[in-house]
């Protein structure tokens, strides 16, 4: 409390001395009225200094206030053409194109009819054999090295997890089929051959597709961010699209050989579907066919990567983002 005026001061001192001589004076009197009008009067006296003289002359202590310029015209119409691209970006980030769509419904086609053509093998050459999923497999691997290289990684991500759900629905529904009691007893044999998938070879396989997928899709992403401005785009997707190729299907050979044919069934049955030498056969070749196919149709994928770019006027670097395989909703 302070105050700037000392006659100011001297009006408060005479109002407080008024009050307190009224009520000394009434005070020495010993009627009950007079006592009470005496507490009237320094009552009054007192209210009067408080309401009206008080705030005359004493200055309170107030909260300093501290005032932001406000931004030039200049300023602000940057941060809103700012904040509108970003809302833009967002906006197109969290979209999907026709493009995008088309693939990952093939893509997803292409892994449902990939388990069903499974169930047969064809002779290669010499000792050599393969499934026929294999015809199917890996047009999966190049649309999933397509949608890594024009869309990046969290899109791939989604396709990935897309056709794993539509895998897992296809065999459920199969499963279901093959319960449900035909109307001529024993007329589902064929039926029972295609869509009755064994359980152990079912994990496997979408165990497999799943970490194989996801391997694919990384190296292509860490591998184009490696190679950014360098130039040379054919070579360069080429070294990309190949390692990814190998490194995914190396770990779909891997996990999927020894869990569907020898550690699985022995684990249920007590012993394993094939010998250890022929499973890493089966390995061997699934990983090399592969491979070659991708280095085959490599120049159609060079083609149709240019013209989805060029189209789609996309072309993703995936800077800052989340490689782990579960954040679905990052798009």
């Amino acid at each position: 409390m302070s105050c700037n005026n000392p006659f100011r001061v001297q009006i408060s001192l005479f109002l407080l001395r008024y009050a307190f001589s009224i009520t000394s004076f009434f005070a020495e009197c010993n009627t009950f009225s007079h006592n009470a009008w005496a507490k009237r009067c320094f009552r009054g006296s007192f209210f009067a200094y408080i309401c009206f003289f008080r705030p005359l002359f004493v200055t309170l202590p107030t909260k300093q206030k501290f005032r932001v310029p406000a931004p030039s015209l200049k300023t602000g119409s940057v941060c809103l053409i700012n904040h509108v691209k970003n809302k833009k970006l967002m906006t197109k980030n969290r979209q999907v194109s026709v493009a995008f769509m088309l693939m990952g419904i093939v893509f997803c086609i292409c892994l449902v009819t990939a388990n069903l053509l499974e169930t047969k093998v064809f002779h290669v050459w010499g000792p050599f054999s393969l499934t026929c999923g294999f015809i199917v497999f890996p047009i999966s691997y190049i649309l999933n090295d397509v949608i890594a290289e024009v869309w990046g990684f969290r899109k791939a991500r989604l396709i990935i997890w897309t056709g794993f759900a539509m895998n897992f629905f296809v065999i459920a529904l199969g499963g279901i089929a093959c319960a449900l009691p035909p109307t001529v007893p024993g007329s589902d044999e064929a039926f029972r051959e295609v869509f009755s998938f064994i359980p152990h070879i079912t994990v496997a396989s979408l165990l497999a597709f799943i970490v194989g997928s996801f391997l694919n899709a990384w190296v292509m992403s860490k591998m184009k961010m490696a190679d950014r401005n360098k130039g040379n785009f054919n070579l360069r997707f080429s070294l990309r699209a190949i390692l990814s190729t190998l490194v995914g299907e190396s770990a779909d050979s891997v996990i999927f050989f020894p869990l569907a044919f020898y550690i699985l069934p022995f684990l249920f049955n007590g012993y394993p579907i094939v010998t250890l030498h022929i499973m890493t056969e089966l390995m061997i070749t699934q990983v090399i066919a592969k491979t070659l196919y991708e280095i085959i149709v490599l120049p159609l994928t060079i083609r149709v990567v240019k013209y989805v770019k060029r189209k789609e006027n996309a072309d993703v670097y995936d800077e800052g983002i989340s490689y782990n395989a579960f954040k679905i909703g990052e798009l």
